[in-house]
């Protein structure tokens, strides 16, 4: 097997950005044993602008706190049945959004769901990974210094 030395090398966690969403600073885990990409929602609610079917929802952008929430809205991709970790099936709305790992950004697809009892907010499948980054289990936060996080 043959490793491409030019490709950058992302940590098990790291910054991220989805300045789509207006989320300028969230935690990701980078799971390359999930396919897709998981954003953590509340408050998810369906609705029609101008004959395109969007999502409203919430999320708390900082790990363990609720205290700060953000609303967010993205036109859906699709509806999809998610089997997590857990061997849980849902379905789950799908949206397309710009992501931003260090001084890169490029589209990705997410799924949302709740997320409030697990560590991180995202979840950076390897979907969204591939042909772009190398990941070292051993490391974090690779792409980023720590930001600055609003209070």
């Amino acid at each position: 097997m043959t490793i491409n030395n030019a490709m950058p090398i992302l940590g098990w966690r790291e910054w991220i950005a989805l300045p789509e969403l207006g989320i300028n600073a969230i935690k990701a885990k980078v799971d390359t044993g999930a396919r897709t990409s998981v954003l953590h929602a509340f408050n998810v609610e369906p609705f029609m602008e101008k004959s395109v079917d969007k999502v409203r929802f919430s999320i708390h952008p900082i790990q363990r706190r609720t205290d700060k929430e953000i609303v967010c809205s993205a036109d859906i991709v699709d509806q999809r049945w998610v089997t997590d970790s857990g061997g849980h099936k849902e379905k789950r709305y799908v949206i397309s959004t710009a992501v931003t790992v260090g001084d890169r950004t490029w589209d990705i697809e997410m799924t949302l769901t709740n997320r409030d009892t697990m560590g991180f907010r995202v979840l950076l499948g390897r979907t969204a990974l591939k042909n772009l980054y190398l990941v070292d289990p051993s490391a974090s936060y690779l792409s980023r210094e720590k930001p600055m996080l609003p209070v």
